[in-house]
């Protein structure tokens, strides 16, 4: 059987609030029993939360209740990960630094990733890919670069490649695989053009590009992004905009024009707006 799409509804919220506050409260647990405990005593702590929400997830998977059982089995697969690095903590083994090549850290993440892509088929529940994208993100840089201009072109690389499997899965968890894509390659620019005006340029044009792409794919999540780079551009020009020197002598002060904002925004509507009909024709949406 094929996971099907989530249906947000007053039931489903409820479920989803429950099953992360749970899930919130283990890791809240887990933080006050690592500095009450040896490393021994820690790990087998750590065991027992995962043994416990693994258990109540199979519970609920067994009485047909998909959603419960599947908010359960997304906790289980971070306890697991926890697990497993206070295991590795115990040995010896880990390097928590990132700074270096260490093979028990990339082990534990490919434990994770295993467990996260088993336990998404078994119980047919699509939020648990959104571990699976960002702990096979995490691999892949931890693997192939330690930092700087070089773990930002990975990124972009396994982006886009979160892309394309997206654009050809039907599959309703490809829809972290869009999320993932645009973050990823979203993170990779405002990491290099976040300084001079010419780079809040290209980060409009990129924003621009990701709405192409949200109508290209039919994925909302780049059209989401997308806005949010617009106003992040907007924001940036507004305030720059808005303050002006009053002279040129040492002494100048700042001027505001508060105009200047408002001005700027109201612009960014109409340009979102039209970008909006922009595929309904004749001022109408596809949603109409």
């Amino acid at each position: 059987m094929a996971a099907g799409k989530p249906v947000w509804t007053t039931s489903s919220f409820l479920v989803y609030a429950g099953g992360l506050t749970v899930l919130g409260a283990a890791l809240a647990a887990l933080s006050y029993l690592s500095g009450q405990f040896g490393a021994a005593a820690y790990a087998a702590w750590a065991l027992l939360i995962w043994v416990l929400l693994l258990a109540k997830a199979e519970a609920f998977r067994r009485t047909e209740r998909r959603l419960a059982g599947g908010i359960f089995a997304f906790a289980s697969v971070i306890a697991w990960g926890a697990f497993v690095a206070a295991l590795f903590t115990w040995f010896g083994w880990l390097d928590r630094s990132f700074d270096s090549f260490c093979l028990a850290r990339l082990v534990l993440e490919l434990l994770v990733l295993i467990a996260a892509t088993s336990t998404g088929h078994r119980f047919e529940f699509p939020f648990i890919a959104a571990i699976s994208v960002f702990v096979g993100w995490f691999f892949v840089i931890d693997l192939l670069s330690s930092g700087g201009n070089w773990t930002a072109w990975v990124t972009v690389f396994v982006g886009l490649a979160y892309l394309l499997a997206g654009a050809v899965s039907e599959s309703p968890s490809s829809f972290w695989l869009h999320l993932a894509a645009g973050l990823l390659i979203g993170g990779a620019f405002v990491y290099w053009w976040h300084t001079s005006t010419f780079d809040w340029i290209l980060i409009a044009i990129a924003s621009l590009l990701y709405v192409a792409v949200a109508y290209g794919s039919r994925r909302s999540s780049w059209a989401v992004l997308g806005t949010l780079g617009l106003l992040a551009v907007t924001t940036h020009f507004s305030d720059k905009w808005a303050h002006h020197h009053v002279s040129a002598s040492p002494a100048s002060v700042s001027a505001l024009n508060g105009w200047v904002p408002p001005l700027v925004f109201a612009v960014l509507g109409g340009i979102l707006v039209a970008l909006g009909l922009a595929r309904g024709g004749r001022g109408k949406t596809a949603a109409d």
